[in-house]
This record gives C-alpha cells, sequence and structure tokens, in this order.
C-alpha cells in the first residue's frame, strides 16, 4: 500500500507557521464537522462521499483515543459545502468550547483515485489556518489518509509526531490458558488489517519491527532453544539471524534499521551482539560475566541501553554502540528488564519488578535521574513508546491470566486499554509511516 503524500495549496489562504514546539495543551477540545465532497454523484460504497463520512468518524475515534484532545463531531446536521473547507465560521464552534477546528475534503480523481485534504484551524485566534495536508490515494487506501489527517490534529496540538498511521507488532495469543497459541502479528494502530507472520506452531516473543515497519525480528523456538529470526513482511520470507549459532534472543533494530541488536548465550555467559540486518559478521559488545540483554538505541544510534545482572540483579545499564563506556544507571529496589529509549532521546521506560507489589512501567532520564513509575501493575510488561514519546504501550496480564495492551501517558493517568482482535503481549509500536 502507498500512500503519495504532499503538503500544498488547497486554496487560495497562504500557509501560516505552526506553533512553536512546547504548546502542548492538554485536553483541548477540537470540533469535527463531517469532511465534504465537492463531487455530484453521492454514489454508493468507495464514493468520494461515502469516504468523507467514514474518514470523518474515524478522525474522530483517533483523536478519542488521545490524552490530549477531546472531538466534537462528527455530526451529519454540521454538514458544510465544498466552499466552507477554507472559509468555515468560527463562531459556531467557538461557542462550544472548542480551541481547535478540522475541515477536510475528498474528492475523486479522473484516474479512478481520491484526493483527500485537511486543514486544522485555530478557533481561538481569530480562526487562524494553522496547518493543512493533503494526499492522493487510491478508494482503499482511505483509511492512511484519515490517520495522517488525525495526526495532523495531533501534532498541532501537541508538538509531537502523530500516533495514527503506525503499526504494532505484538504477540497475539488464543486458546485455553494451558495451551496457548502464539503467533507473531502485525496491525493498523488502530487494530485493523491485522495479519499473522508465524504459524502458532511454537512458541514466539518479542516482535520488533524495522524504522519503516517492512521487516520484523523475533524470538522462535523451533528446534526446542531460542533463537532470532528476521522476516521481510513484504515477501513473507524469513531467516535466521544468525544462522548455526546457539540461542539467541532480546532482538531490536538500529534507527537506521541497518544492525540488529541481539544476545546471544555461549557457555554460560549471555552477551549482547550486533549483527548487519543483511547479514555478515557479527559484534560481541559486551564480555561480562552473567546475563546482558534487552538491548535498545538511542534514536541518534550513538548509545544502547541493556540489562544486565552483573550486580547480582537485573538493572539497567548504558554504553556506547561500539561497547565502550558501560555504566550503571538504575539503583531502585527490586529489578529492571526490557528498557527502551524514547524517539526524543529523552526518557527511558523498562519494567521493574517490586518485591511485594509485582512488575510495573517506569521512566527515567538516560543518566538515571527523575526516575517514575506509571503504572499500578501487578502485571504490567513490555514497553514500547508512541512516536510522540509522550505514550507508553504496555501488556498487563488480567487476574484470569490473559495477556491485552494498554497505552499510558509519562505524565501519568489511568491506562487505557488497545483493541487487538486476540490476547496481546510483547507490543512493539513502530514509527509513523512514510
Amino acid at each position: 500500500m502507498t500512500v503519495r503524500s504532499a503538503r500544498y495549496l488547497l486554496a487560495a489562504a497562504a500557509l501560516l507557521a505552526a506553533p512553536a514546539a512546547g504548546q502542548q495543551p492538554a485536553a483541548a477540545v477540537i470540533a469535527i464537522p463531517p469532511i465534504t465532497t465537492p463531487d455530484s454523484d453521492s454514489g454508493g460504497a468507495g464514493s468520494a462521499a461515502a469516504v468523507a463520512w467514514q474518514a470523518s468518524q474515524l478522525i474522530a475515534a483517533d483523536l478519542r483515543t488521545t490524552a490530549e484532545l477531546v472531538p466534537i463531531g462528527p455530526n451529519q446536521k454540521d454538514y458544510y459545502s465544498y466552499p466552507e473547507v477554507t472559509a468555515p465560521t468560527f463562531s459556531r464552534w467557538r461557542a462550544q468550547g472548542a480551541k481547535y477546528l478540522l475541515t477536510g475534503f475528498v474528492r475523486s480523481r479522473a484516474d479512478g483515485r481520491l484526493t483527500v485534504g485537511c486543514y486544522v484551524y485555530d478557533v481561538v485566534k481569530g480562526g487562524r489556518d494553522i496547518d493543512r495536508i493533503g494526499f492522493v490515494v487510491a478508494p482503499g487506501d482511505w483509511r492512511r489518509a484519515a490517520h495522517k489527517c488525525s495526526g495532523l490534529a495531533y501534532s498541532v496540538a501537541t508538538g509531537s509526531p502523530g500516533i495514527f498511521d503506525t503499526r504494532i507488532a505484538y504477540v497475539a495469543e488464543s486458546g485455553s490458558l494451558n495451551e496457548r497459541v502464539k503467533r507473531v502479528a502485525v496491525m493498523d494502530g488502530d487494530g485493523n488489517n491485522q495479519t499473522f507472520v508465524t504459524a502458532g506452531d511454537t512458541v514466539v516473543l518479542t516482535p520488533r519491527l524495522s524504522p519503516k515497519a517492512d521487516q520484523l525480528v523475533y524470538v522462535s523456538f523451533v528446534g526446542g532453544q531460542p533463537h532470532v529470526r528476521l522476516a521481510d513482511l513484504g515477501s513473507k520470507q524469513q531467516r535466521p539471524l544468525v544462522p548455526g549459532a546457539g540461542m539467541s534472543f532480546a532482538p531490536r533494530f538500529s534507527p537506521d534499521g541497518g544492525r540488529i541488536a541481539f544476545t546471544m548465550q555461549t557457555g554460560a555467559n549471555a552477551d549482547i551482539y550486533v549483527a548487519n540486518a543483511t547479514g555478515g559478521s557479527i559484534q560481541r559488545l559486551t564480555t561480562a560475566p552473567g546475563v546482558d540483554t534487552g538491548p535498545a538505541f538511542s534514536p541518534d544510534g550513538r548509545r544502547i541501553v541493556f540489562e544486565s545482572d552483573r550486580s547480582g540483579t537485573q538493572q539497567l545499564y548504558v554504553m556506547n554502540s561500539d561497547g565502550t563506556a558501560q555504566r550503571r544507571i538504575s539503583f531502585g529496589g527490586g529489578w529492571y528488564a526490557s528498557p527502551e529509549w524514547s524517539p526524543d532521546g529523552e526518557w527511558i521506560a523498562y519494567t521493574r519488578r517490586i518485591p511485594g507489589v509485582g512488575l510495573r512501567i517506569g521512566v527515567m532520564r538516560a543518566d538515571g535521574s527523575d526516575e517514575k513509575l506509571l503504572s499500578t501493575g501487578p502485571a504490567d510488561e513490555s514497553p514500547s513508546w508512541a512516536p510522540s514519546s509522550r505514550e507508553i504501550l504496555f501488556h498487563r496480564a488480567g487476574p484470569d491470566g490473559r495477556p491485552a495492551l494498554y497505552r499510558i501517558s509519562i505524565d501519568g493517568g489511568e491506562p487505557r486499554r488497545v483493541a487487538t482482535p486476540l490476547d496481546g503481549s510483547d507490543p512493539d509500536w513502530s514509527a509513523v509511516l512514510d
């Protein structure tokens, strides 16, 4: 599926500057009247009019999942004409307490594709046109265009990247608790378009997407012991990351997608290695006694955070990406695991087990400062950052033992459940797709 995206002039008004970074209003109201169409033929399913209404509903649904925006609409009674896309009446929305307004259109093209355009206005500041975005898509790709419009509104309101045109990889679980079938699955960020990467004939763990979400690494227990496999999601081809090696696990891509960090055990030691994603020789990064695992690159690729029991308990360490300058950054009680660097480089998320309390999701700075726990447990694991660096996806085991995915703001608050077709664990949230 390909979406051709471009920022372009959709009307006579000139594009004005976006708000400065750091303007991140909480729970701002955004009005979403129905997206319109200039097409004279309303048509049926798949027509511009039908897609416009579906896109309106999807944008509102996207924004309702956030802690920062509260959408009004869409309501059919608020339908407006095509000229009003770029000349809306702001007073009606100002009276309803809206800070932002999102308008848009869907238009049929001669080649059978659709043009989708969206605008975001600041209702409070005199109806200023903040930003706009447009796409040319196949009729079947309208959902991605709608997610991009949602992302535009989110970015305007928070100053952070949109989080909707994304993929989520996870371990999809089904069957009885005594005989769970586990398959690596990939779905859209809203739970749609799920596909399976594995058949469910063996245990699988820790699926991790490449930066472009076109490849995936995971751990398979085919043959009775864990080993890392690399899957190309387009061609469906798979291969071992390191053929003929011993046990390997905990893989993760570098920010440029060219390398994969992972753990390999040879003898009694488990150490961190790096391999090229295209194959070839591997580089060993750690040599300390014990278990070094869970590596994750910093966004600039220059450092790696990992977990190690070299001090007697599992704690977090940071090193340069060549293995030098290893230093411990966690010193709290219990143990720390599954670290991941935030996309903006400011935070490291982790799972922390606290004796007598259980498993919780927490964050700290890269130097170990400002540590705080976000979730209440008692069985919260496997954090993965949203592209915005404002939320964390994780899995929580319920009282019946069945896992589900949740997302929580780094500012705290109650976690919100993420829709998945099946029970889910070990999630990984991709970057925003191109």
